[in-house]
């Protein structure tokens, strides 16, 4: 079969030809239109529940709303994890589906069972409600608005009716969301003195303000030729008219709403703020829809900011352009490993002419690159994958093994041609050119089969490492897939075009020759001593295993985005104006720092978010300017330092790739999670305190802190039943009355223009804020006898918790750290084994370590358990490629080589592992296989082909006609990786890099000993005989 299409691939050569300019045109058209971003979509298909609960406690939204909604979402199909958090007035659950599912498919199931959880709700709480889908990295900008002549009210206002609908029309964008400014609405503000002088009560006040605002159509009047609309206008629209609504009459007096109240425009009550470069202002955080292109989306929203410019000047609003935008980090990253290809494509075409010294050669091997790169592209575009630094780190991780399909056959064919006689025919060269390129197929497309298998335990890890990593497989594999065709196809056609051109000049090159010869004569002399080579390379491979035990573990190294996000959290109940004070400084203290652009800061959470922190929770956004690996390392270090010398709050830095990365692992934004499980809350708040303690004292913890420490302020209203009787009240009206005056109760909406406002009736602001003083809120009952609330019910000050976390429906505190200074695996190992000896657990109380040690782990076992899967079908494609076990053995017995080269390179580059690394090892193997396959198969062809009979001149002889196909593809590999090791801490270059500098050390041991110590050994241990004679 492969004859058959080498021999019309020649023959049509012309089509063939035709056909791979048809793949490059297609290609770049591929790649120019293809969706680029940073990482692959890394998260699992999750669906957000909110629901709110206005005013319930935490323990009652736990008890009340989160509990039905979870038990009705427990038993769904395909749910691998199912987390929630309760908040005053709001309850959020997150469900987490496997990674086969259909997204929208799991919405859908989703939607169903929350119609049955609806029912379930108490009264006054709204109906749960999905969120909208985004994906893993959906944050696509964040810009701020401030203003010298503006109230923050105004510009909130400009935000919510102006800016963000027009933002919301991009397509791509799912959500902008708000922080900072003032939500405008119309307030009643009562007096109770006021009331209790007119004998009124404050429902007289909502029923008053509720009938004022009310709006009614009025239908039509349907004459004999026309019909009629009737349309009423008889709201009251300003703070001026409402206060002059009639409350009540007596005595000939008429008691207005003003005369009990002040009725003006107010702020809603804060659930956030926001502050930008230290000054009050308003932030608007834009997500992009699942699957969107980050790219089209940020230039589309440039788009729309640039046309709303004039508008913002006229409203004088100064607008502040990307405090943070991943727009930048995405060009970077594919800007550096493009140009990492590209400077790896220059020196491989170098590499090719120093060998080869014969331009037509060259340029046949050349082709390869861009047919078999494009092809694949056009393959991951087709699966709907985006360009990213993943996939394009596996395209030059490819290069190697994709030019040497192509230098295998050029290289033998140009040899072949050379050794024919003068002046061949046409018909002859046509032979010559099939047979050179069969002879060496067999061997090729088996050494390619091989790789692809080594390349399983990529394909089929799970969790956040399998989605990362998965593509860069297929990207490799779809690459030396395409390679090989290549080399079937396009190299034998042009080879037949251009070689036989320059037999007249061809000549092997005089370095070529001098290297051959030393190298023979290297052979000789270890052929000699072939124990102690062997017992040499032995206690080589034997030192790096005994390494391996002893190198350090990480998820992943640290990325170079050059934005960092500040966590700063305080006591909970910290009142917002303090966070505010806190977060000024802090930015202050930052913007002293020459390479620090901007800061932001963002409090607590906004409007219809899906966050759920409270006001002593601050992310502040902090750019740098451009900088390279170590200067950024610097300027996190004394990040770091500034925020140490900062008293009142905990602080946590993180890029937001890492965090994403994080939260989607473990749902928490910290490299190490220690969750405490129990029934009690106070319990699990006490054993939680000793673990935080326990995680602390590891050395190389820092930023340890409980997700939501115990303490919150509270004040407790607690009815009691035998005054409600005594005085005429129905539970419900109190607590009522207690909602409307303390949150505020909505009556109406006032309108102006296309912009709607609340009509909010509440307590006046001076009332609100002692606490002292809520005894003393009047209420009426149905006899209008009005009594002090302090008279209905007994209250008093405690303190209780913020938020209480569920993970699959149990509670659970959990405790966050990060570990510098030393690797992630040995910190949480150290840990385990503290919490085993050092801390006793009451009955029911369990705690796990879980965050990115727990994917490390994982992934290291998948890949060695999925590699004896791959090690399977190696071992049964070897057989059938030598049908010799010795010389099968030989095959495998380079393994070890590249072990030693890539352990030393990992030790010297700081002795951890990464996810990346692993996969490193694993391509590596790969690499050094087909290495082998081609050397121990060329053995074979010259004993079974050539009439050679084995001994040491055949093994010279093979090796060194081997010996330019396996420098060049080592080299060229090297050279190809070279940018990524070297740039390992640029921007889009961390991941790929730990794992060229480990593939470029196994090369270099290797190689060396693929050259030196496989043909002493397969000259002493080696089965090479010629098929016997047909008699």
């Amino acid at each position: 079969m492969l004859t058959k299409l080498v021999e019309a691939s020649i023959r049509f050569r012309g089509i063939v030809v035709a056909l791979a300019c048809l793949v490059v045109g297609y290609g770049a058209y591929a790649t120019w239109t293809a969706r680029y971003d940073v990482y692959p979509e890394f998260a699992p298909p999750q669906v957000v529940v909110q629901t709110e609960a206005p005013g319930l406690s935490p323990e009652d939204v736990e008890r009340l709303v989160t509990r039905p909604i979870e038990n009705a979402l427990n038993g769904a199909p395909d749910v691998e994890a199912i987390r929630s958090q309760s908040i005053q007035g709001l309850s959020v659950v997150t469900v987490v589906f496997l990674q086969r599912t259909e997204v929208y498919r799991d919405r859908q199931m989703v939607s169903e069972r929350l119609a049955e959880a609806a029912g379930q709700m108490p009264q006054g709480v709204l109906p749960p409600a999905m969120a909208p889908l985004t994906g893993a990295t959906s944050m696509v900008l964040i810009i701020g608005l401030t203003s010298e002549q503006r109230s923050l009210m105004d510009v909130r206002t400009f935000a919510d009716w102006t800016l963000r609908p027009r933002l919301l029309s991009v397509p791509g964008v799912a959500r902008v969301s708000i922080f900072g400014g003032d939500i405008r609405e119309l307030q009643v503000q009562v007096t109770p003195e006021r009331l209790a002088a007119f004998k009124l009560s404050f429902n007289d006040v909502m029923t008053a303000a509720r009938g004022a605002t009310g709006v009614r159509g009025a239908g039509f009047i349907e004459t004999p030729t026309q019909r009629i609309v009737l349309q009423t206008q008889g709201q009251s629209l300003t703070a001026a008219t409402l206060g002059e609504v009639v409350l009540h009459v007596t005595n000939n007096r008429t008691v207005r709403l003003k005369d009990v109240a002040v009725v003006a425009d107010g702020a809603e009550p804060k659930i956030g703020d926001a502050t930008i470069m230290g000054r009050p202002g308003v932030m608007l955080v834009v997500s992009s829809q699942y699957g969107a292109n980050t790219l089209e989306v940020t230039r589309a929203l440039d788009a729309a900011i640039d046309e709303m410019t004039s508008v913002m000047a006229a409203n004088e609003v100064t607008l502040h352009r990307d405090l943070f935008r991943p727009a930048n980090f995405i060009l970077t990253s594919v800007r550096s490993i493009s140009t990492a290809l590209l400077i790896g494509g220059v020196l491989v075409t170098i590499v090719l002419l120093v060998f080869l010294f014969n331009l037509r050669v060259a340029f046949i091997s050349l082709t390869a690159i861009p047919l078999s790169l494009l092809v694949a592209i056009i393959a991951l575009t087709r699966m709907g994958e985006s360009l990213n630094t993943l996939t394009l780190g596996g395209l030059a991780i490819a290069i190697g093994e994709v030019v040497d399909d192509a230098i295998i056959d050029a290289e033998n064919i140009f040899r072949r041609l050379r050794e024919a006689p003068r002046n061949p025919s046409a018909a002859e060269i046509f032979h010559i050119v099939l047979h050179a390129s069969v002879e060496v197929r067999s061997a090729v497309v088996y050494a390619t089969f091989i790789v692809a298998l080594v390349f399983i335990p990529v394909l089929t890890m799970s969790g956040v490492q399998g989605r990362l990593f998965a593509p860069l497989g297929w990207t490799y594999i779809f690459a030396i897939l395409a390679s090989l065709l290549v080399a079937l196809t396009v190299t034998p056609a042009l080879s037949y075009l251009l070689l036989p051109k320059a037999l007249e000049t061809a000549k092997e090159p005089s370095n070529v020759v001098a290297l051959k010869a030393r190298y023979g004569r290297w052979l000789h002399a270890l052929s000699d001593r072939p124990r102690t080579l062997m017992v040499g390379a032995g206690a080589l491979c034997l030192l790096a295993i005994a390494v391996v035990p002893f190198l350090g573990g990480e998820f992943l190294p640290p990325l170079r985005e050059g934005h960092f996000i500040v966590h700063m959290v305080t006591l909970p109940g910290t009142a917002l104006p303090e966070s505010m004070r806190l977060g000024t400084l802090v930015s202050t203290e930052l913007l002293k720092n020459p390479n620090v652009r901007l800061v932001a800061q963002q409090i607590g959470r906004a409007e219809q978010g899906d966050d759920t922190p409270g006001v002593h929770y601050s992310e502040i956004q902090v750019d740098l300017k451009p900088l390279g690996g170590s200067a950024a390392e610097q300027a996190e270090a004394d990040i770091r330092e500034t925020l140490e010398k900062i008293p009142g709050a905990s602080f946590a830095t993180k890029t937001f790739l890492t965090e994403r990365m994080e939260e989607v692992v473990s749902g928490a934004r910290a490299q190490v999670v220690v969750q405490v499980f129990g029934d009690d809350l106070d319990v699990i708040d006490q054993k939680a305190q000793d673990v935080l303690r326990l995680v602390a004292s590891v050395p190389g913890a820092v930023d340890a802190q409980l997700e939501s420490p115990a303490g919150t302020p509270e004040m407790v209203i607690r009815l009691r039943p035998e005054a409600l009787r005594q005085f005429g009240f129905q539970p419900v009206n109190v607590l009522d009355a207690i909602q409307a005056a303390y949150q505020g109760a909505t009556v109406g909406q006032a309108y102006d223009a296309n912009r709607v406002f609340n009509v909010v009736g509440v307590l006046a602001p001076g009332i609100r804020q002692h606490p002292d003083r809520v005894g003393q809120l009047p209420l009426q009952n149905l006899e209008g006898v009005r009594v002090p609330l302090r008279s209905l019910a007994d209250i008093y000050e405690t303190s209780g918790r913020y938020s209480i976390a569920h993970e699959g429906s149990r509670r659970r505190q959990a405790i966050f750290a990060n570990v510098e200074g030393r690797d992630l695996a040995s910190f949480v190992a150290e840990l385990q084994q503290a919490l085993r000896t050092k801390m006793q657990f009451p009955q029911g109380v369990y705690a796990v370590v879980g965050g990115a040690s727990e994917a490390f782990d994982q992934a290291r076992r998948e890949i060695l358990a999925y590699s004896l899967v791959a090690a399977v079908g190696i071992v049964l494609l070897l057989s059938i490629t030598f049908r010799n076990m010795r010389n099968m053995l030989l095959v495998l017995a380079n393994l070890p080589f590249a072990l030693v080269g890539g352990v030393l390179a990992a030790v010297a580059t700081g002795g951890n592992l990464s996810v990346g690394s692993i996969v490193g090892f694993v391509t590596l193997f790969g690499i050094t296989t087909r290495n082998s396959i081609m050397m121990i198969s060329h053995f074979e062809h010259l004993i079974r082909h050539e009439g050679q009979t084995w001994g040491i001149e055949a093994a010279v002889r093979g090796a060194s006609e081997r010996l330019t196909p396996v420098l060049m593809t080592a080299i060229v590999t090297a050279l190809g990786l070279l940018p990524l090791a070297l740039g390992s801490g640029e921007p889009g270059k961390e991941i790929e890099g730990p794992m060229a500098i480990v593939i470029l050390g196994g090369l270099v041991t290797s190689t060396a000993l693929n050259l030196l110590v496989l043909p002493t050994l397969a000259l002493r241990y080696g089965r090479f005989e010629a098929p016997p004679e047909d008699t």
